[in-house]
């Protein structure tokens, strides 16, 4: 079956063959990376801070059609970046709690989400033979990390209490 490619394609490589997740990827880390401008224009005070994730995602983009160019420096800036982010909100969190609150919070538990999803995705990639750097799996771990981390963060700013959760399922 040929395969029509619109003149307006918007990304070149949204043609590709089902079993390729590379497009996939790309995708949804140019959604978190969205996700993520827009927390920056909502969160003055860490405006910088999520900017340098910005960028660090779109640079984590290409990381299965190119190579993973995160700098070990970077994932040990954002590793003690989620690390102190932990320890400003100890205490907020201590098993499930929904992904609820302030509006910030929330745009923060969606780049969360993103995280395990592009975990998940790497994942299914491996599977299918795909090679790449663990590195690249520990660092879709981390953002989802960071986020979850600044979630809890932005509402404790925000003056919104967490709100847990006890699953009927899991204990």
């Amino acid at each position: 079956m040929d395969k029509y490619r619109s003149p307006y394609e918007a990304y070149p490589f949204l043609a590709d063959e089902d079993q390729d997740l590379r497009c996939d990827f790309e995708i949804l880390t140019d959604r978190m990376s969205s996700l993520t401008g827009l927390l920056a224009a909502k969160c003055p005070a860490r405006r910088e801070e999520l900017l340098r994730v910005d960028e660090l995602i779109y640079h984590f983009n290409p990381s299965l059609r190119t190579f993973f160019s995160i700098r070990d420096e970077e994932t040990a800036w954002l590793a003690a970046l989620t690390q102190s982010l932990a320890e400003e909100v100890s205490g907020r969190c201590e098993r499930f709690v929904l992904p609820a609150g302030s509006e910030r919070a929330c745009i923060a538990h969606l780049a969360r989400v993103d995280g395990k999803s592009l975990v998940r995705l790497l994942y299914r990639a491996r599977q299918r033979g795909v090679k790449f750097s663990d590195a690249v799996l520990d660092f879709a771990n981390l953002l989802s990390g960071y986020f979850f981390q600044l979630a809890l963060w932005l509402n404790q700013q925000d003056g919104v209490a967490e709100i847990p959760f006890i699953s009927r399922n899991y204990r």
